[in-house]
């Protein structure tokens, strides 16, 4: 179907209050702006001016970010420290109409992605997290919280950063009990639980992620046709999305039918959360019940929207229809 802005119009509109379920990592961004005149006389590195400091929701965060800005009703289940950063990452949420569903554990902090950028130059990124596996008794709470959050949702997305929320136990318990409600589920994937993703509707990897799953790269458009008709066959899912950075993205759907959809990007500024609107707006899309590739096309749109961004950035329905 394509993507006209009347039917963009329409699917935009009923975005509006689809409740969601967002598991995963939950990720406060760190961002120190400021800018570059010189270079430091003790090392060879620029030295950052400093003008301006800001937190956002990352990681499954900004997925129910991306949700929310979108006129949905996100909830989003995860894990934070016992920390200020855990009380900043609840005011955004209640700020931004998230509900917000974190279990407390004072064995690691809030997850922190530091990222100090001059101009719109990202200069670095520092990390701090912790990655072991929770203890049981967190397992058993944040299983208790999907399950209960589960009679009430129109779609399901996994935002899986590989730091621990997401198991291969808890996707075992999760799947079975969303597909069994008739509930679509959408997976944004990481390689250690990659293959327990089994029967979702929709699994999200970028290009490297997908050519890691099956043990090769993929460099030409044959191969990343062949790689995306292997994994949805054996993941039994019914589409697979390939994000392909400026490449745009492949769609593949049961019959082993292949769409490929050009970037709508204009300027690249910073890629920085591009696939955790993919993400949300796919999810959004299943929930509102739109055409599969359709709702890929506005998955699409909305991505070239945020990558002109600096920072985590999310895509609002009015900058949708303008863009088209």
């Amino acid at each position: 179907m394509k993507l006209t802005r009347a039917n963009l119009s329409r699917s935009l509109s009923q975005f509006q209050g689809r409740r969601i379920l967002v598991i995963g990592d939950l990720i406060l961004d760190h961002f120190v702006w400021g800018h570059v005149e010189r270079i430091s006389p003790e090392a060879p590195v620029p030295v950052v001016d400093v003008k301006e400091e800001s937190y956002r929701l990352g990681g499954a965060l900004n997925v129910a970010a991306n949700l929310a800005a979108l006129g949905a009703k996100p909830t989003a289940i995860g894990a934070l420290g016992e920390d200020g950063f855990a009380d900043q990452v609840r005011r955004q949420c209640e700020s931004q109409g998230i509900l917000l569903r974190a279990a407390a554990t004072l064995d690691r902090p809030t997850i922190r992605k530091t990222r100090v950028i001059a101009g719109s130059q990202q200069m670095v990124r520092i990390d701090r997290e912790l990655r072991e596996k929770f203890d049981s008794e967190l397992v058993r709470e944040l299983n208790r919280a999907i399950l209960d959050s589960l009679k009430s949702a129109d779609a399901l997305i996994f935002s899986d950063y590989a730091k621990g929320v997401v198991s291969r136990k808890l996707l075992a318990s999760a799947i079975p009990r969303a597909r069994q409600a008739g509930i679509p589920i959408v997976a944004d994937p990481k390689l250690d639980n990659f293959w327990s993703y089994r029967r979702v509707t929709l699994l999200t990897p970028n290009t490297k992620e997908a050519g890691e799953s099956i043990g090769r790269k993929l460099k030409t458009q044959h191969e990343i046709e062949s790689a995306g008709k292997i994994i949805r066959r054996r993941l039994d899912s019914t589409a697979l999305l390939i994000t392909r950075g400026e490449q745009g993205m492949s769609l593949f759907e049961e019959g082993d039918r292949v769409t490929h959809i050009p970037t709508r990007a204009q300027e690249v500024f910073d890629v920085t959360g591009a696939g955790d609107t993919v993400t949300a707006v796919s999810g959004l899309a299943l929930a509102a019940g739109l055409n599969l590739r359709l709702g890929m096309e506005i998955a699409n749109l909305a991505a070239g929207i945020v990558v002109g961004k600096i920072g985590t950035a999310a895509a609002t329905p009015r900058e949708i229809l303008d863009a088209l």
